[in-house]
């Protein structure tokens, strides 16, 4: 009999050990449950919101830092940059604000993920949740929009063709410029990345396209295959060639009162052999607007070159004129040089006249 009694107190023995682990496994559940609930209100470490690392906090400290480092950036102007000014887009314009209490409650939710088991097991491991909760920024895209409009009123220019600057006997080349065109889709994707990234650089350098004038300095002499410079103290007509001096003439000029007018003008008008159509000006005398025919009466001979309204180039048959101020506005040339000049200005020559 004795046996029988050595196996009831092995059977106690077994119970209450297994008694004592399931108490013992309850203790330690209830005490993980309660573990758990203490940290619903606490951020996991490896979580940050907008870069900054607000892992371990509970929700009000989060709040204090993420209005402090996150918010608080945001009042900061973005500038942008280009050759020696700046441009500014003011928090105020933005009108910026920042969903605080929003970031953090998704670092929140981001720390109670994986379920009951999953974060007892992290708590156990020392283990981190590694997210990073975007900042949570509001601005008014319009004012982004509205301040690359304004960059590109400010910064965009056309190209300007390479040109030639005359002086009394050469033609000077001057350097064109490039255009300037502000790359208006990648300045937007830019600024909005610093607003929504306030922990970056609030300057950016502006993204520009350059782009080449139609003429530049190599192409110039293709460009002027014929200039000619009218130089009226020195009595002298240049013409020049893919920028060369070809030939040289001598002239008359407008009279004091009448005289030739200085500027830039362009071959607009050729005629052989032209009618004179008289001006209506007390100088005409009696012939004021009327029209005279080709002929010896007709002070314009043999060639005309129009350049301004009333005012162009003729031959003459009074070459004791030339080498003075002598005309009514035009310019006089002998007659075998105005012929050969008008075979040689083709019609949109520019005509400078000094």
């Amino acid at each position: 009999m004795t046996p029988v009694k050595d196996n009831l107190g092995g059977h106690r023995l077994a119970l209450i050990a297994t008694v004592g682990m399931v108490g013992a496994l309850l203790l330690l559940a209830v005490g993980a449950w309660a573990y758990d609930n203490s940290q619903k209100d606490r951020i996991a470490p490896g979580v940050t919101i907008g870069g900054v690392d607000v892992g371990g906090m509970d929700v009000d400290e989060a709040r204090r830092v993420i209005r402090d480092e996150v918010v608080a950036p945001l009042r900061q102007q973005v500038s942008v940059r280009f050759s020696d000014e700046t441009y500014t887009l003011t928090p105020e314009q933005l009108n910026q604000r920042g969903d605080v209490a929003g970031m953090v409650d998704e670092a929140i939710e981001e720390s109670r993920e994986g379920g009951f088991v999953g974060r007892v097991g992290r708590y156990v491991a020392g283990g981190e949740v590694n997210s990073n909760i975007p900042a949570e920024v509001h601005y008014s895209k319009k004012a982004v929009r509205n301040f690359v409009e304004t960059l590109a009123e400010e910064i965009n220019r056309d190209p300007v063709n390479a040109t030639v600057i005359p002086s009394g006997d050469s033609l000077n080349p001057q350097p064109g410029e490039k255009g300037i065109d502000l790359r208006n889709q990648e300045m937007t994707e830019l600024i909005t990345a610093r607003i929504e990234q306030p922990l970056g650089p609030r300057t950016i350098e502006a993204r520009v396209l350059r782009t080449d004038p139609e003429i530049t300095r190599k192409e110039l002499a293709e460009a002027y295959p014929t200039y000619v410079v009218i130089d009226r103290g020195g009595f002298q007509l240049r013409l020049f060639e893919h920028l060369k001096l070809a030939k040289t003439y001598t002239i008359a000029v407008g009279q004091a009162g009448l005289e030739t007018p200085a500027g830039l003008y362009h071959v607009q008008d050729k005629q052989v052999n032209p009618y004179w159509y008289v001006p209506e000006s007390d100088w005409a005398g009696d012939l004021a607007g009327t029209v005279v025919p080709p002929g010896p009466s007709n002070p314009l001979q043999a060639r005309w070159i129009g350049i301004a309204d009333g005012a162009g180039i003729h031959g003459t048959s009074d070459i004791g004129s030339l080498g003075t101020a002598a005309s009514h506005g035009c310019v006089r040339m002998s007659i075998p040089e105005v012929i050969e000049l008008y075979d040689r200005v083709p019609m949109g020559t520019p005509i400078y006249v000094l």
